[in-house]
């Protein structure tokens, strides 16, 4: 029988050290060969069934939040739900001395440690939350008014809504909130760079509106004329480049004609229309990349015109656009089983990486809804 001659301890260790590096290499290309993509993220079974998610705010990798009800019509009208992402999961976030029914409209962040979140009881009266890098805790809303949004950023957090039918928009100032000038018509979204430079996505009887604060008044330009044209979303990446969002509206038409989106950007001069590649639908988010440049729009109800000859004549549009600076990439969301589309898509942008979550509500059997949660990465 011959004996296998063994390899000097030299070439040995030079051997491993070249399948590790071989194995090393491979597994690199595979995952730069892998598409980047949306893939769905279940929620915490601790969910109810009838739930749904308005909207969501991440401060870094490890910290995401996600509000909305659940347990709607189950136990109408459902009741306020909290998620939070911890790096690895979501996990469904108590809420201490909170017992009324409702739902969390909006959510906003200014760090890991300091969070509100909006909403409405079943009576329909204001509720504000805050998370103070413990827990979140029931605060003082203001005094008569309807609140429907709270954004932060720039050191700043705002509130938006309404006061005996007439739209109001405060600012915290100190331990308290100030009412402050608003600016003709509706306003919808709002961008906070500083307190004196603040962008207002609405719509006003001219049509689509973005309006600028610096700190004493706003000024307020009408970026498409179209009768019922608004945006509701907003987003200013330098001093000459601000984007916004929303539909173009329509004028007449049979009962559930399909809407033209409408993305507008100023350039520091005048604002344009930019093509996006759907025909119907409404563009509901825009959400910055890593560079602070545009990097995702999101369409909801997104459809376009298919071939000659299709039946019906129009089909899916993309449910995200992704923007290089050039050009729009069409992305859809992924199917999930036992589930269909959703309605709406709010993004969150992950600071200083290029991951973004997407939170909505999705269809489910027999006229039943679930929370959707998607995350590009």
């Amino acid at each position: 029988m011959m004996r296998r001659r063994r390899l000097p301890l030299g070439r040995r260790l030079l051997v491993a050290v070249l399948a590790a590096a071989l194995t090393a290499v491979a597994v690199v290309a595979s995952a730069a060969a892998e598409p980047r993509s949306w893939r769905h993220v279940p929620v915490p079974a601790q969910v109810r069934p009838q739930a749904g998610l308005n909207e969501a705010v991440a401060s870094g990798p490890d910290r995401a939040w996600a509000v909305g009800a659940d347990a709607v019509g189950r136990e109408a009208p459902g009741f306020p739900l909290v998620l939070r992402w911890d790096g690895t999961a979501w996990q469904r976030q108590g809420l201490p001395g909170v017992s009324w029914q409702g739902e969390l409209l909006s959510v906003a962040a200014n760090s890991a440690s300091a969070a509100w979140a909006v909403g409405r009881d079943a009576a329909g009266g204001a509720r504000l939350l805050r998370f103070d890098g413990k827990a979140w805790h029931e605060s003082r809303a203001p005094r008569g008014v309807a609140l429907t949004k709270v954004v932060a950023g720039g050191g700043e957090t705002w509130l938006i809504g309404s006061r005996e039918g007439a739209q109001v928009l405060l600012r915290r100032d100190g331990g308290g909130w100030r009412d402050l000038p608003v600016p003709p018509g509706a306003v919808y979204g709002l961008h906070i760079l500083a307190a004196d430079d603040v962008w207002a996505a609405g719509s006003s009887g001219s049509g689509a509106t973005v309006s600028h604060w610096d700190g004493k008044a706003w000024q307020q330009t009408v970026v498409d004329g179209f009768p019922r044209a608004g945006v509701g979303t907003v987003l200013a990446t330098s001093p000459t480049e601000v984007w916004a969002g929303g539909t173009a509206g329509f004028i007449g038409g049979p009962p559930g004609k399909p809407i033209p989106p409408l993305l507008v950007r100023w350039d520091g001069e005048s604002w344009s229309r930019v093509a996006v590649p759907t025909n119907f639908g409404a563009i509901t988010s825009l959400a910055p990349s890593a560079s602070g440049k545009l990097g995702w729009v999101s369409v909801a109800r997104s459809q376009k015109w298919g071939p000659p000859g299709t039946y019906p004549p129009l089909v899916p549009g993309p449910d995200f656009l992704a923007w290089d600076g050039q050009s729009f990439a069409e992305y859809s969301e992924p199917a999930v089983q036992g589930e269909g589309d959703s309605s709406v898509l709010q993004l969150a942008p992950v600071p200083g990486t290029e991951s973004v979550w997407a939170v909505g509500r999705a269809a489910g059997p027999e006229g039943t809804f679930a929370p959707r949660i998607l995350r590009f990465d």
